[in-house]
């Protein structure tokens, strides 16, 4: 895939306020996020929101500066100018972004964008401090760039919650690294530095979160616990307990009668 191309491509279909076009950038299976919203789209859903928003929105999309790629990775910095003279779409001026695209052949798996308009630089928005720190050089000799580090942190995150690698009994740093494509020191400053945890805790909380969603799918037996706790990936009961306990100040037993009262 030759990137510059690409990311032409891309634009232009912003341009021509193609949301098929821009959708068809992404893999079948390929998901778009949206920082600032905190949103994730699949294709699918990312032609309805662009239908909509292209209804309400005329606006001109640049290429600021070069592309920057690296191994399955691209990342480049936009600009925005609004084409509405009356402002209707809500832009008071142009504004900026940032997009990390994880390759996949010749489409994206995961589009993670960036962008800070006018009104959010006024409430002191945090993302025009991400797009800075992470398009401001190009990637370092050694050790890892924030360009890089953004490209393993979202590659990461679609392998645990899109694929569901977590569930996976026997997953270890260095299997998790080989899912991501990076190496183990690099993951591990990832999950250090990008989620501010340890490898465990950061998987442990992945598989809570599943947990706490099955248990309130279980009528209350005794055994469902049990059931829940190795559906989720761990090994034993007495490390669900003591993760469970940790993450979500309760135990199992007790989250999920909490639950079924709600229910009731």
């Amino acid at each position: 895939m030759h990137a510059n191309r690409f990311v032409e491509s891309y634009i232009d279909a912003w341009n021509h306020c193609d949301p098929k076009g821009v959708a068809d950038h992404l893999v079948a299976e390929g998901i778009y996020r949206d920082v600032p919203e905190n949103l994730q789209s699949t294709r699918a859903e990312l032609i309805i929101s662009l239908d909509s928003f292209f209804a309400k929105h005329r606006s001109r999309y640049e290429l600021i500066g070069e592309v920057m790629t690296s191994e399955n990775c691209i990342a480049f910095q936009y600009r925005v100018l609004s084409l509405d003279a009356d402002g209707a779409d809500g832009f008071e001026d142009s504004y900026r972004g940032a997009e990390f695209m994880t390759l996949s052949g010749d489409a994206a798996l995961l589009i993670t964008d960036y962008y800070e308009t006018p009104k959010m630089r006024h409430s002191g928005n945090p993302v025009s401090v991400v797009v800075k720190r992470a398009l401001q050089h190009k990637y370092a000799k050694s050790g890892l760039s924030d360009v890089q580090l953004e490209e393993f942190k979202y590659r990461l995150e679609y392998v645990m919650k899109a694929e569901q690698a977590f569930l996976r009994s026997d997953l270890t740093l260095p299997k998790l690294a080989a899912s991501v494509n990076c190496s183990v020191n690099h993951l591990s400053q990832v999950i250090n530095s990008g989620f501010g945890m340890s490898f465990f805790d950061y998987l442990n909380q992945h598989r809570i979160e599943y947990a706490k969603n099955q248990l309130g799918n279980y009528d209350g037996h005794n055994c469902a616990i049990l059931n829940v706790a190795f559906e989720a990936g761990f090994n034993s009961t007495s490390a669900f307990y003591a993760a469970f306990k940790k993450c979500i100040g309760q135990t199992p037993a007790q989250y999920r009668r909490m639950q079924l009262k709600k229910a009731h």
